[in-house]
């Protein structure tokens, strides 16, 4: 159901196309087919007026326990709260990657995504970049939904294909930032694997990565971005991107672990690291675990002042910092360095 026939037709086309999907024009004069085995409404803008067509239209269509996904544009908590007056059963960003909308819609109809489809893995690193970018956002706090959709792609693609896949797919990637912030993820997933976290957790660790240096959209570009060393004042300047991003993820719905992640994965557990100088049990298990990625991820990218380390040689220097980084972490992340290994270093 939209209020946009091309959309629709692009959005039923993402989801296979074929008889089985059913397009129906919010504003147009036909009734909406009976007995659908799911409803997806894709409305711009749920006015008072498009609730009242969209109601009319579910009385129509929808049976006794038909699951219904409502994809909502603009304000997501406003959205959410119409859709669920309406009787959704999920809501979902509009701006959300195809890849989560085939999850979604397999969930929701009992059925198995193809992983040949728009699902499969190499489009989904695609797509989570275009999450990421949508994201990466000087101006505003990323909605907390979009990066749980972003977590979620990267979880899914990782666990379909390898690690190194990942890296070697997003080390093509032109934006420094985004390739390492996304790097990052992929790591933080295979990680959560290696510790046999639960999807619910590994989902939180994928999201922390995700947003992790969301502070440096807010650094000039010329530093951020710069093909060389930093000047002392330049790096001044870009040690700020994590209070940065903690004050940025302030104005919006984020747990305190998730700013803790924002705030502090540059802390170390001898107090060597900033802001904050923090030590030890002030440092949370979750940051803990972003940093030995973030730092991994570092080691591992080509930068233009920089060659890559080989993962083999960026575990050693981890494992040389002692005093800096949990020890037991460490040698658990030791199998997420095999997993990154030869493949990734020979395509650097």
């Amino acid at each position: 159901m939209t209020d946009d026939v091309e959309r629709g037709e692009r959005l039923a086309r993402n989801l296979g196309g074929g008889k089985s999907v059913a397009l129906h024009d919010l504003y147009g004069d036909a009734v909406p087919p009976p007995g659908a085995a799911l409803i997806i409404s894709d409305v711009s803008a749920l006015t008072s007026e498009s609730v009242r067509r969209l109601r009319e239209a579910l009385s129509v269509t929808r049976g006794p326990g038909t699951p219904f996904l409502a994809l909502i544009h603009g304000n997501l908590g406003r959205g959410e709260i119409q859709a669920t007056a309406l009787g959704a059963t999920r809501v979902m960003p509009a701006a959300t990657a195809s890849a989560m909308l085939l999850n979604a819609v397999a969930t929701l109809t009992n059925s198995k995504p193809d992983p040949r489809s728009a699902a499969n893995w190499r489009h989904q690193v695609q797509e989570a970049r275009s999450v990421f970018v949508s994201l990466f956002r000087a101006d505003q706090a990323p909605p907390a939904a979009v990066v749980e959709t972003g977590a979620d792609l990267v979880n899914q693609a990782v666990r379909e294909a390898k690690v190194r896949d990942w890296l070697k797919i997003v080390a093509s990637f032109d934006d420094v930032t985004h390739r390492h912030c996304l790097s990052v993820a992929g790591i933080a997933a295979e990680f959560a694997r290696a510790l046999g976290l639960k999807e619910a957790d590994s989902r939180y660790l994928v999201k922390g990565a995700l947003l992790h240096d969301i502070g440096k959209a807010k650094i000039p570009l010329a530093i951020l971005n710069k093909p060389a060393p930093l000047t002392p004042a330049e790096r001044s300047e870009m040690d700020r991107h994590p209070t940065l991003g903690h004050a940025m993820l302030l104005t919006g719905d984020y747990d305190a672990l998730t700013l803790a992640v924002v705030r502090s994965h540059h802390e170390y557990l001898d107090g060597s690291g900033y802001p904050d100088g923090l030590r030890g049990q002030q440092i949370p298990d979750l940051v803990r675990l972003i940093t030995i990625c973030d730092i991994f991820a570092a080691l591992i990218e080509a930068r233009p002042y920089k060659a890559p380390k080989s993962p083999r040689e960026a575990y050693a220097i981890l494992s040389q910092m002692n005093a800096k980084l949990d020890a037991d972490l460490v040698r658990a992340f030791g199998a997420v360095a095999v997993a990154c290994d030869t493949p990734f270093r020979a395509s650097a």
